[in-house]
């Protein structure tokens, strides 16, 4: 079939709209913090991330350590894991992925954070080149949230970045992910596919097998009272917020009845309310 120049210029303009130009690179100069988006490929710029202060963070101790130190091994162009933080909600997970990365960055090191979202993850190879192109600078890639269900196959795209891949993960950039699923996919996926498919040892371990990809795995796990306790003295000594400390205990235990949990997420909703209460700005 012959065709028209015309007709080929109409083609070609379609293919592009099919398959747009690749992504420019941002002024990385610019920001600490970028957001990646597609349709069409962007990395945005954060003017201010929404984080707090790695010293508010209690009862992880453990944890904080042992990612900060792997941090600054990566900022520092030192050998460094890729890290799961898996484990009960409102523990602090990506708090402490975005309180390290600051903590990094007052030590002195040029590091990059960039998040991306689960949804985005099969745009993974398009970022990683953008990323590769930078060399000069160190990147954190974070995806919070991070987990697989039935027929999701977006999984397969996480490998590039973690080990796979002819190319590999760029020596620039370190992936760090959140999850609530140690494994990354619900136990009672697990166990079904197991007892439904002919060799049960192969059906799901292309699946469990990613999270062991991460070299790091930090378990997060429900605080006691006295964990959380500490977590509101901690935000009432940094925001200067004075309250009888028999009052505080006594709200603050109420407050986590109510909610039928303790967590950090429902210590720092107690200070919100307190110092609302208690007429303190906290910006």
């Amino acid at each position: 079939m012959d065709f028209t120049v015309e007709e080929l210029d109409r083609i070609a303009a379609a293919l592009e709209r099919i398959a747009p130009a690749p992504a420019e690179a941002p002024a990385f100069d610019a920001a600490e913090a970028f957001v990646w988006h597609t349709e069409p490929d962007r990395l945005v710029p954060v003017k201010k991330v929404n984080r707090v202060a790695l010293s508010l963070l209690v009862g992880i101790d453990r944890a904080r350590e042992i990612l900060l130190a792997n941090t600054l091994q990566f900022a520092r162009g030192l050998p460094a894991n890729n890290a799961l933080l898996w484990g009960a909600r409102g523990m602090g997970k990506s708090s402490l992925v975005k309180a390290v990365h600051a903590d990094v960055r007052k030590k002195g090191e040029d590091l990059k954070i960039v998040e991306l979202q689960r949804e985005d993850l099969p745009s993974l190879p398009r970022l990683l080149t953008l990323l590769r192109g930078a060399a000069t600078h160190r990147f954190l890639l974070f995806c919070d949230d991070l987990s697989f269900g039935h027929d999701d196959q977006h999984y397969k795209s996480l490998k590039a970045v973690l080990d796979g891949g002819v190319e590999g993960r760029p020596d620039n950039v370190l992936f760090y992910a959140t999850s609530n699923r140690r494994h990354l996919m619900p136990r009672d996926m697990i166990e079904n596919e197991r007892s439904s498919a002919i060799n049960p040892s192969e059906a799901v371990e292309e699946k469990v097998s990613l999270s062991d990809r991460f070299g790091l795995w930090l378990g997060f796990h429900p605080c006691s009272q006295d964990e959380y306790l500490a977590m509101i003295d901690g935000y009432c000594e940094a925001y200067g917020l004075s309250i009888a400390p028999d009052t505080l205990r006594a709200e603050a235990i109420e407050w986590q009845a109510t909610r039928g949990a303790r967590s950090g997420r429902v210590a720092w909703q107690f200070f919100l309310d307190l110092a609302g209460r208690q007429g303190l700005s906290l910006t």
